[in-house]
């Protein structure tokens, strides 16, 4: 009989093989008589009943095939995890690598200045792969942006206001300004290879400005308006939002100038038992549960055709807003994104 290479079954069949020739050793057959029926070679079916008879069942199963994970590496494990901390923690220009991203060149050239090892473009790839990296956009951060001052409202400044709001039985609000273009467009479009598709936008661009704040309790507030930002405006949303209120209201906003001006500040005093106001480390709009409606909002307005006035912007900015305040639970997801879950 021709004997077959067990090597290329699977690992059932060989298991199954296996068994086989015990049952036929067991029945008092030679081993060349066995090999003869299995297709093997009479030394193999003895080492197969050897093991049998040292570990029973178990010796019958086969192992792991092929080659031991990382027996080819060219990285030993705690190269490739020290390459994995650096790609982690710091940028390619904090480690002198003239990239903005890491890229699979990066961390090549990363490896390379390390370990004196270069290694090919696809095999990078498959080291990120392995590590549990994925090519993302990276989130923005402004140089500006003081990681101490950061830390300090997360661990200090904040939780004191969230209890002195508990205790005062006031209710806080998270403020924020957009601004929708109607030049604006997000997102893609399918179209065949090569033929970029083409999206008209209207040759004068109008845009409609907005003022927010939403509370982890899913509440939301929002004034519509054209004009720049400015003192006056910002202090006839702030009557709007305690007119609507039946308790205290703690506003926290960012630094914009016209947030911090005497003319704010001044009229806010006069009403300190209806409103008082909190500003954000300075260059930290990521922490500003706000932003996420911002976001949320101009994806349901870019949805649409291109508006053609301000007047059809705004239609559709408020179409969307009374949409978004309707669903108390849909606000209040804005608060679960890791960078805002401490408001929560």
């Amino acid at each position: 009989m021709l004997r077959s290479d067990a090597r290329k079954l699977s690992p059932s069949a060989q298991e199954a093989l296996r068994r086989q020739a015990i049952r036929l050793r067991e029945d008092g057959m030679t081993y060349a008589e066995i090999g003869a029926i299995v297709g093997v070679h009479p030394t193999t079916v003895c080492q197969w009943y050897k093991r049998y008879q040292r570990a029973g069942e178990a010796g019958l199963r086969g192992g792991q095939r092929g080659r031991r994970p990382g027996s080819g590496s060219r990285l030993s494990a705690n190269r490739a995890r020290r390459i994995r901390g650096l790609i982690t923690e710091k940028l390619p220009e904090q480690l002198k690598l003239s990239f903005a991203l890491w890229t699979r060149q990066a961390v090549a050239d990363l490896i390379e200045a390390q370990y004196g090892v270069r290694l090919p473009i696809r095999t990078v790839g498959d080291y990120l792969a392995r590590w549990g990296m994925t090519p993302q956009k990276p989130a923005k951060r402004a140089y500006e942006q003081c990681p101490a001052a950061v830390q300090r409202w997360l661990d200090e400044d904040y939780p004191a206001i969230a209890q002195r709001a508990k205790a005062e039985g006031a209710e806080i609000h998270w403020a924020d300004e957009a601004g929708v273009r109607s030049d604006a467009r997000e997102g893609r479009s399918y179209a065949p290879r090569g033929a970029t598709p083409v999206a008209p936008i209207p040759a004068r661009r109008v845009r409609v400005q907005m003022i927010s704040t939403v509370t982890n309790a899913g509440q939301m507030r929002f004034m519509l308006f054209q004009e720049p930002m400015h003192a006056k405006l910002l202090i006839r949303f702030f009557k709007r939002l305690i007119a609507g209120a039946d308790r205290k209201v703690f506003v926290i906003l960012d630094n914009l100038p016209v947030h911090r001006s005497y003319v704010v500040r001044d009229w806010v005093r006069e009403h300190a038992e209806e409103i008082e106001l909190f500003y954000l480390p300075s260059y930290s709009p990521d922490l500003n549960p706000d932003e996420y409606l911002n976001n949320d909002l101009k994806a349901r307005v870019h949805r649409h055709p291109p508006a053609r006035s301000e007047r059809v912007l705004h239609q559709q900015m408020l179409g969307a807003l009374r949409s978004i305040q309707r669903r108390v639970d849909h606000i209040r997801r804005y608060f679960r994104h890791p960078k805002v879950q401490y408001a929560a």
